[in-house]
């Protein structure tokens, strides 16, 4: 099977896993990270069948709806891979990048590196900031029922791996937990520049948001 071949079976078998998926962590999720993934890579010295598989496959199986457990979506990668008779380096290599994806709070100490991942993660990053990040932030706010903002609960910087993953504050602290960092933690110069101009946008979003909420013209 040649590899064009074996990245449409990984988009089919994307598609049909994450069907009814909550919205931010959806298919459109994984096709815009592939998107921007491939438009990264473009730039960068890596190998692109390695960054097509570890984009599609990076949230097959998001631990934050599986209880936390991290153990899933690698191992319904390596199950789906051997099925296409993907090699073992390359399975290891796409079970890697899935397990050190995550931003998991600031304290997450990443414990593998390739420039597939840094590209992956780039794009991964890039899809939770600017507008779409806006989007998808309040859409996970709302399906786990959470606060918009609330003026006495103050975001909590520098979280542990676990107090990041239990969190239920407002959805606006978010912002200053994750989203408003990720333009200073990208790898890759393409990722740097797209990511400086979607930062710019959530910092008007939550000026006009401030502004709304104050009662301020």
């Amino acid at each position: 099977m040649n590899r064009e071949q074996i990245i449409q079976n990984t988009i089919e078998f994307v598609k049909e896993t994450l069907k009814g998926a909550e919205g931010g962590h959806d298919y459109f999720h994984v096709e815009r990270v592939y998107k921007n993934a491939l438009l990264i890579a473009k730039t960068e010295i890596v190998d692109g069948f390695i960054v097509a598989l570890g984009a599609l496959l990076h949230d097959i199986a998001d631990s934050k709806f599986y209880n936390g457990d991290e153990t899933i979506g690698p191992k319904k990668a390596r199950t789906f891979l051997e099925s296409q008779n993907v090699n073992e380096e390359g399975i290891v290599h796409v079970e890697k990048i899935i397990q050190n994806i995550s931003f998991k709070g600031g304290n997450f100490e990443q414990k593998f590196k390739s420039p597939e991942l840094e590209v992956i993660q780039d794009a991964d990053r890039l899809d939770a900031i600017g507008a779409i990040g806006i989007a998808r932030c309040f859409n996970y706010g709302g399906y786990k029922n959470r606060e918009l903002y609330n003026p006495e609960i103050l975001p909590k910087l520098n979280m542990t791996k676990e107090e990041y993953k239990k969190s239920t504050a407002p959805t606006l602290n978010h912002f200053y937990e994750k989203l408003l960092l990720l333009k200073d933690k990208m790898n890759t110069t393409t990722g740097k520049n797209i990511a400086q101009k979607r930062h710019e946008f959530m910092e008007l979003f939550l000026e006009q948001f401030y502004n709304e909420w104050n009662g301020n013209v």
